[in-house]
């Protein structure tokens, strides 16, 4: 399934909070939270690279500096060759058509008011803005289509469906200008877990699909050892264990690794 082209490297990224204190408390070295510590990895195109951990390790933090939605401290992010840490908010929100994210809330992450052919059409209108709006609604309804929802969807509001369908519409909004790299955080986290199976196998085969590369936030290593292809485990803010899905989940190496997955009833087979 993959190519062996880098499609995105990191390099010692870093991002520290204050703890408290309030916004003009004395800060010191004790006071601050190192949310990202050191941490460098890359991803394969056409691969899922998963980063499991649990709560506050710092995965969400990392995943959001990739698409700069969170500054980091200190690093690089080289995306295509381009240091995305380079750029200008102008030149990134360019790039960010090709880095897409699909959310961990369904509920929260999408807009209200807006209709749901509207919400998903809305990266069309920022980033091909001479579609027509002809193309743009074709385009529209094929992608609420092809994640399994109906022509009247596009019409209604997001209070109008089901967790599991707030969620495919997020992944439609994600994936309608056809990005390189989807990054999911918790995608499954808010949903039962049969919905969640379903949102899956979905994911796995718009990757076929589209050629896309997936960046999966997770602490639930059964989601993971599903579709990952490799396994970053995560432990306050740093990367305590790396390699390929089969190895980490059959023969990990770090006693935190060890301890995750012993704290798990029974793993399902890893994902080929």
């Amino acid at each position: 399934m993959t190519n062996h082209e880098i499609l995105l490297q990191a390099s010692n990224l870093r991002k520290n909070y204050h703890r408290g204190g309030g916004a003009f408390a004395q800060s010191s070295e004790r006071d601050q939270f190192k949310a990202v510590d050191d941490v460098s990895f890359q991803i394969t195109a056409g691969e899922t690279f998963a980063i499991v951990g649990e709560s506050g390790c710092g995965k969400t933090t990392l995943a959001r500096m990739l698409l700069r939605l969170v500054e980091p401290d200190g690093g690089k992010i080289i995306f295509q060759g381009r240091e995305l840490t380079a750029l200008s908010s102008a030149e990134m929100r360019a790039e960010r058509r090709q880095l897409q994210m699909v959310f961990q809330d369904p509920y929260a992450s999408l807009n209200p008011r807006m209709r749901v052919s509207e919400i998903v059409a809305e990266p069309l209108a920022i980033h091909e803005p001479k579609l027509s709006s002809i193309e743009r609604r074709e385009r529209t309804s094929a992608m609420l289509r092809r994640v399994g929802l109906n022509e009247e969807s596009a019409a209604r509001y997001p209070h109008e469906f089901s967790g599991g369908q707030r969620q495919r519409i997020g992944i439609a909004r994600a994936l309608i200008l056809r990005p390189k790299l989807v990054v999911a955080d918790e995608p499954v986290s808010a949903l039962d877990v049969s919905v969640g199976a379903q949102m899956l196998v979905l994911l796995q085969e718009l990757q076929q699909e589209f050629g896309l590369t997936y960046l999966l936030i997770s602490h639930s290593l059964p989601v993971v050892a599903q579709v990952a292809t490799r396994i970053a485990v995560m432990r306050a803010g740093k990367f305590v264990e790396l390699g390929e899905a089969e190895q980490v989940l059959s023969h990990p190496q770090h006693v935190y690794t060890k301890e995750l997955l012993a704290a798990v009833p029974e793993l399902p087979a890893a994902s080929a």
